[in-house]
């Protein structure tokens, strides 16, 4: 059975230690409804590279790359092996270039230790391009695609919705607002459709674009899961929530 690939939404680095809401307690269960990767390249808001670029580090340490967190947050460390070989073939998939230092940004470790606590399966990372098109990144999710006949899972991790100057924090029951609910009902619609015409022009074509991304790199992990599913892909959601008045923390497969 081939493979499906993943888009979360990762949300806060907090999200981890917040027990209450619904985004944390679905990532919790992301590993029993998905079949047991063999290896995950984890595409992350986070890492932001000029060309593609894929991590080689055998054993990617934990990075916090967030501040003024409490402290118990800078304990948790996610001590999954790396896949250097895997990760060079990548590399000659996509022609990126090799990282043998970058470890696991939040954008990674934080849905992994939720999903897959165990750190018994082999990770890495591949960057996104904010200045690169979205449809840039689905073609460099469709290089990915032979991996899902051997077990490897791509999962993308940014956020439906990324608009930190407009969040309400600390407000996570606050009904969500109307241009941020518009615009990811939008997404769910193109993506179960299949629409990639759509996702990749979503600047022009979908509503209140601008204020639910200001910038590409949150979303662009979308794109590069949706490519990963090969041509005429479709997906579906997994999990649709909100927090913090706009934040979506819809996640999908794709297959």
């Amino acid at each position: 059975m081939s493979m499906p690939s993943v888009f979360v939404s990762h949300g806060s680095p907090m999200l981890y230690l917040e027990q209450g809401l619904p985004a944390r307690a679905f990532l919790a269960t992301l590993g029993e409804i998905l079949p047991r990767p063999k290896a995950i390249v984890a595409v992350s808001a986070h890492w932001n590279t000029e060309r593609p670029a894929v991590s080689t580090n055998a054993r990617p340490e934990t990075i916090h790359d967030f501040y003024g967190f409490p402290e118990a947050l800078y304990r948790l460390h996610y001590d999954a092996p790396g896949a250097p070989a895997l990760a060079a073939r990548v590399a000659a998939l996509t022609g990126a270039a090799v990282d043998p230092t970058y470890g696991l940004d939040h954008g990674a470790w934080v849905p992994a230790l939720l999903a897959w606590p165990e750190a018994d399966i082999p990770i890495f990372q591949l960057s996104v391009q904010p200045y690169a098109t979205p449809a840039d990144h689905i073609a460099l999710g469709r290089k990915l695609a032979p991996l899902r006949e051997e077990g490897v899972l791509v999962m993308g991790s940014g956020s439906a919705t990324h608009n930190l100057r407009r969040l309400m924090r600390g407000q996570h029951d606050t009904k969500p607002e109307p241009w941020a609910r518009a615009f990811d009902d939008w997404v769910a619609e193109k993506i179960e459709a299949g629409d990639e015409a759509a996702l990749a022009n979503y600047r022009s074509a979908a509503p209140y674009a601008k204020e639910a991304h200001p910038t590409d790199e949150h979303f662009l992990p979308l794109h590069v899961a949706y490519g990963a599913a090969g041509e005429g892909a479709k997906g579906r959601p997994l999990h649709r929530s909100f927090t913090s008045g706009n934040l979506s923390m819809a996640s999908y497969v794709f297959a």
